[in-house]
């Protein structure tokens, strides 16, 4: 299966906005787990030794941290190689297109 230039276009916009919004999601994740050594929730005010969502809810969070993380590697590398072939694309039509 072959994809047009014009069809990588706007899959590399998606995959971007894909992208951030694992990116954003990942961050608030991170942000509402316990920490480990008090870190930053005890510089903000907050009780370093309590979770809002439970203490079996700190073992979900790091799961759920963990499958984000490397469904936000996968696509980070599934657009890397979509932009590097609409690159390569855009070379070969600025080529053949000159001559």
């Amino acid at each position: 299966m072959t994809l047009f230039a014009a069809d990588v276009w706007w899959l590399s916009h998606v995959l971007n906005l894909i992208v951030l919004g694992l990116g954003s999601l990942l961050m608030l994740i991170v942000l509402i787990q316990r920490g480990k050594g008090g870190g930053l929730a005890g510089a903000f005010g907050g009780a370093g030794g309590s979770s809002p969502f439970g203490s079996r809810a700190a073992d979900q969070f790091v799961k759920i941290t963990l499958w984000l993380a490397g469904v936000w590697v996968l696509v980070i590398m599934i657009h890397v190689k979509i932009v590097k072939y609409d690159v390569g694309e855009q070379a070969k039509t600025s080529v053949t297109t000159t001559q």
